[in-house]
């Protein structure tokens, strides 16, 4: 092999053997991070504690919906805040309201709210329940 000036001809490229190197080890890389994301999200996202489910909504009037909401939680001793929310025929969310469930002795509870829109509902669903309740959702004892 000839050797060539650097300064004229820049440095020499990696033989096919570290290039190669050089892939396996971004590959191994990525894929290693992938599942460290994987990871993550199925702890924070995965299989959660508290479970909010519709049991029915019926449209009251053009500017009401009742909501009937199936919540079930591993604690039932500990209170949950649910957002429950109206939507219009074109998709958008016209009314949205935060349930507090108490606790209870049953692991799962039917609670009932009614939700006030600015437009005609169409629809009532559940958003989503977690065990972050505000305090100002909780009665002062």
């Amino acid at each position: 092999m000839i050797d060539r000036p650097p300064a004229r001809y820049g440095s020499e490229r990696l033989s096919r053997r570290n290039r190669r190197r050089i892939v396996i080890a971004a590959t191994v890389l990525v894929v290693a991070l992938g599942v460290a994301i994987a990871a993550v999200a199925f702890t924070r996202l995965g299989s959660p504690d508290i479970k909010g489910e519709l049991g029915g909504y019926r449209v009251v009037d053009p500017g009401t919906v009742e909501v009937t909401v199936s919540v079930t939680r591993d604690d039932p001793s500990r209170p949950v805040v649910c957002i429950v929310r109206a939507r219009s025929y074109n998709g958008d969310e016209v009314g949205r309201r935060e349930l507090l469930v108490a606790p209870s002795t049953a692991e799962t509870v039917q609670v009932r709210t009614v939700v006030k829109t600015s437009a005609p509902p169409v629809v009532g669903d559940v958003y989503g329940c977690g065990s972050d309740v505000p305090a100002y959702l909780v009665a002062p004892s």
